[in-house]
């Protein structure tokens, strides 16, 4: 039987390939439908997939909406990020938008030593950096000159804000997590999200022409609902209760990678060989990252402890320190 630990790598392993197809998807169609619009939809869309797989598997207890704000704040973080991310799209390019993500996991770490006190081993250290270098490797095909020549434009700065609210949530999740299984959490925060975006965006919403919107658009909307939202908010909090932040957020490290293989799906071509050195300094990267040198130790607070099923609680006496 796969470890806590384990089962949270495969998570995100998956997560970042997901999320990579919302990049190459998001930029064909981010000039056509407003951000607050698409993004209302969507979050409708994954909760009632999401729910609908809660209620027939697990089940959603009245306790799993105790403290409801705790949904809105979760679900405010990751709309921000959402919205911006399709802001920014509309000028910058999906590799541009990529780099940007890259510096989510150092940003993840940072809020978590804040929030939760989770220390960052000098092994993590190293593993952010080589995989930080790998990344930038991808994105600029390992053409130095353009990364001299990089410029942070609106669509980057805009994105940038969004990355930091991508960051700010996966230790919240943690924190404020009280014994829900990642699926009915992910419920709880879907509903706050789809309730937030569908206040702040009605007048985009009733501006749409939803009818007169070409099939790739419908194709982004029920991609980014269904495997850019449910399916990775599951998976992201599935593994937030299971790795630091920091490991979460490194995953990261391998979107670009991932969006080279969307580009070249879509028939936008493949990068040259040289762009393989980034790829293996990543994968290096999550090797680090994969082991483990954190022995078990007991612990009583909240939020920092796991029970050997997976879920965390206050009450839990065989428990095991996983930062």
């Amino acid at each position: 039987m796969m470890s806590p630990q384990t089962q949270g790598h495969l998570a995100m392993l998956l997560f970042s390939a997901l999320v990579a197809g919302s990049f190459s998807l998001g930029s064909l169609v981010a000039n056509e439908i407003a951000p607050l619009a698409l993004n209302a939809v969507r979050f409708v869309i994954a909760a009632v997939a999401v729910g609908v797989a809660a209620f027939l598997t697990q089940g959603v207890p009245r306790r799993a909406f105790v403290a409801p704000w705790r949904y809105l704040v979760l679900g405010g973080f990751f709309a921000v990020y959402f919205v911006l991310m399709f802001e920014g799209l509309k000028t910058a390019a999906p590799v541009s938008s990529a780099a940007v993500f890259t510096l989510v996991p150092a940003m993840a770490a940072v809020f978590a030593v804040i929030l939760l006190r989770q220390r960052i081993t000098p092994r993590i250290a190293l593993a952010l950096g080589v995989g930080g270098t790998g990344a930038l490797w991808v994105i600029f095909r390992a053409d130095w000159s353009a990364f001299v020549a990089f410029e942070v434009g609106r669509g980057e700065a805009i994105f940038f804000v969004g990355c930091i609210s991508h960051a700010i949530y996966t230790p919240m999740v943690r924190l404020l997590n009280r014994g829900e299984s990642a699926v009915q959490f992910t419920f709880g925060t879907l509903i706050a999200g789809a309730v937030l975006l569908v206040v702040v965006g009605w007048s985009d919403i009733r501006a749409t022409e939803w009818s007169n919107l070409r099939p790739l658009v419908w194709v982004t909307i029920l991609y980014v609902a269904l495997f850019a939202s449910a399916s990775t908010f599951v998976l992201l909090q599935f593994a937030a209760l299971r790795l630091p932040s920091a490991k979460v957020m490194a995953y990261t490290y391998l979107v670009p990678s991932w969006v080279i293989g969307w580009e070249a799906a879509l028939g936008h071509g493949l990068p040259p060989m040289l762009i393989i050195g980034g790829v293996v300094l990543t994968i290096i990267a999550l090797v680090l990252l994969l082991r483990d040198d954190d022995a078990p130790q007991p612990v009583g607070r909240a939020g920092n402890i796991i029970h050997q099923d997976g879920n965390p609680s206050a009450a839990c006496r065989v428990c095991y320190r996983v930062d």
